[in-house]
């Protein structure tokens, strides 16, 4: 056969040409035309089909694989392609003076079928898809159902000690077999999600370089400048939804980790599809390196990310601006972009540029911002009063912090009818040089201005709580333990239920532990943390304390935005999803003291997130996609990926 012009490569790199039954066609998706030469059963060119730009010849009844991974080849080159198997490899032409089109072209049959996790079923196919896709004699005869395979994966799972083993163990099965990886999250939701995200992807990012087996996700660098466009081409995936890209400077607690920050987007994304169902597919994870100060990574001979200092000021500045019009430009103005990880000077400009062009988020500002309200509303359920009844006094005044108090005002603002002005007095903020005041003005860095109020110098979170005697008191400092047993027992001397959140993250950065809060109030502290606490027993009772973890917010956000096709985030979007996780809270949680639902129903409460969230994209006209339909909650759950088997024919 001939192929002239043309490469195709497919997913596993598996050189050759797979069989295909006489009557099989395939479906190619290409800029250029080419020229694709059907093969019967003995391996054997049988006919020619031209393929052109949306050319869609007949579906093949079974799993295909075709990439055109080189759009730029000249006309002039060409490959002849024999029966062969030494021709298919094309190693008779490795010697010639001249330029070869490596290929592969595959139908997902035969071991090609199973070394692609997206259609890889492993001993769940049947027996008539073990005849119908030549893989008879590829694997042991035995069939095994889905569920069994979930139960037979567990139990491999649960006999690693090591949490960072456990996790290396997840994406490997990631990389094997997707859908079972989603089924396995899906359904072990509140045992799984500490592997595969927070704590245990820190220690991921942390030790990158020395785990790194196979690359997950896009990689960007500095010195890809000015063709940003066009190596975003490389990625196989042309409908892109969602995009999770961070810079890796500001990695959960951990710091500059430069490249090897990208265990944060690929596990963000992990939970964009198994808690919020977005198709995988659809999912585009995302690392720009443009160096790091990192001196440990900097002389780490196993570091993967460019070894140099941070390119700062308008070289950064350029680079982000053509990546974010080449995102634009290649998926279209309805593509989710999540900022993730960016340190607090680079945060708050890129969220403030883009809002009014992308459709942006930030969840380190955003979407903790949005949990910790939904937390709140759920707590006035236990200790009384309205949001603006009570006082706020944070630990922190980064992103998360000033992000988190900024939601709080508005809705304080939404309620009381009050101007923003005034609700933000309602909320103090400590930062490293102590508290927020106005004589501090003019040191401040721009996002905590709005925060400064009228007050006498303090220096000491325990001289603030003394001074402000807040009824909530938020930590969002990145460092461990600083909510000492003196700060607990002042809370808790006059307030008869202190609600108290340690939201940093690692749980080695966690303000004070599960145990220490319950200990220290004597049981009436109301507890949630940014990382799992086990339960707590205290005076012969047994405390469960709540996760303020930011996966009950952004799936949903992000499947309400898609759904509705929405164009813009708006703040409203951010209160709606924030009043429809504390609408989940129900009684019988709050009788146990838990300020959030059980994860457990995860998928549930993101539909629900998503039907708030695409309702007020239409109320606003920010939406896209019409009819709205009637029904929200039932239409975000049929747009849900299913993580379960599909039927090959």
């Amino acid at each position: 056969m001939s192929i002239k012009g043309t490469t195709f490569m497919n997913n596993n790199s598996v050189s050759g040409v797979s069989r295909m039954m006489q009557s099989q066609s395939l479906r190619v998706s290409g800029r250029y035309p080419m020229v694709v030469s059907m093969m019967n059963r003995n391996g054997r060119p049988e006919t020619s089909v031209g393929v052109s730009v949306d050319n869609v010849v007949k579906e093949v009844n079974g799993p295909i694989v075709v990439e055109v991974v080189d759009r730029k080849l000249k006309q002039q080159s060409s490959v002849v392609v024999e029966g062969s198997s030494d021709d298919m490899y094309i190693e008779d032409m490795s010697t010639k003076d001249e330029y070869v089109t490596p290929l592969s072209i595959s139908v997902a049959s035969g071991y090609s079928l199973l070394r692609n996790p997206r259609h890889n079923k492993g001993l769940a196919f049947t027996e008539n898809e073990r005849d119908a896709h030549y893989i008879r004699g590829l694997l042991p005869p035995g069939v095994v159902k889905q569920d069994l395979q979930v139960k037979k994966t567990m139990n491999d799972l649960r006999q690693y000690e090591v949490p960072l083993h456990k996790y290396q163990a997840m994406m490997a099965l990631q990389e094997r077999n997707e859908r079972l990886f989603y089924k396995l999250l899906v359904e072990n939701v509140e045992e799984l999600l500490p592997i595969v995200y927070t704590p245990t992807v820190g220690e991921a990012c942390q030790k990158y370089g020395s785990i790194f087996k196979r690359p997950q996700g896009f990689f960007i660098t500095i010195e890809d400048k000015g063709k940003i466009l066009e190596i975003l081409n490389n990625w196989p995936e042309k409908d892109i939804q969602v995009i999770v890209v961070t810079d890796g400077e500001r990695i959960l607690g951990l710091g500059d980790l430069g490249c090897q920050g990208m265990g944060i987007p690929v596990g963000k994304l992990s939970l964009y599809s198994a808690l919020g169902g977005i198709r995988p597919s659809a999912c585009l994870p995302i690392t720009i390196d443009v160096g790091t100060n990192n001196e440990k990574l900097l002389n780490d001979e196993f570091y993967i990310g460019l070894r140099q200092k941070r390119a700062t000021g308008q070289e950064y500045a350029e680079l982000m601006n053509e990546f974010m019009s080449a995102v634009k430009q290649n998926y279209g103005e309805k593509v989710l972009i999540q900022f993730e990880d960016f340190a607090n000077h680079n945060a708050f400009d890129l969220l403030a540029k883009y809002s009014p062009t992308h459709l942006v988020f930030n969840d380190d500002i955003q979407g903790t911002a949005s949990v910790v309200l939904a937390g709140l509303i759920s707590a006035l359920k236990l200790v009384g009063g309205s949001l603006a009844d009570h006082r706020f006094l944070f630990l922190g005044a980064g992103e998360a912090g000033t992000g988190i108090a900024e939601l709080i005002a508005l809705e304080i603002s939404k309620q009381t009818r009050a101007p923003l002005v005034e609700a933000r007095k309602k909320v103090w903020l400590v930062d490293s040089k102590g508290l927020i005041v106005k004589s501090r003005l003019n040191s401040l860095q721009h996002f905590k201005k709005p925060w400064a109020q009228e007050h006498q110098p303090v220096t000491d979170l325990l001289d603030a709580i003394k001074a402000i005697r807040p009824t909530v008191l938020i930590g969002s400092s990145g460092v461990g333990q600083t909510f000492t047993k003196e700060v607990v027992e002042t809370m808790s001397s006059f307030n008869k239920k202190p609600i108290i959140l340690a939201l940093s993250n690692p749980t080695s950065k966690s303000e004070c532990t599960a145990e220490q809060a319950y200990t220290w109030s004597e049981g009436r502290a109301i507890f949630a943390s940014g990382s799992p606490f086990g339960p707590v027993e205290y005076n012969g009772k047994v405390y469960v304390s709540g996760q303020s973890n930011n996966a009950y917010i952004f799936p949903g956000l992000g499947l309400g935005l898609i759904i509705s096709g929405a164009i813009r985030v708006h703040d409203d979007m951010l209160l709606a999803a924030s009043e429809a996780l504390a609408a989940q809270v129900t009684l019988e949680h709050i009788e146990k003291g838990l300020i959030y639902p059980p994860f457990t129903n995860i998928r549930k409460i993101s539909a629900h997130i998503a039907a708030k969230v695409a309702a007020k994209a239409y109320e606003l006209d920010l939406a896209s996609r019409f009819p709205q339909p009637e029904n929200l909650i039932a239409y975000a759950e049929s747009c849900m990926y299913s993580p379960n088997y599909q039927k090959y024919r």
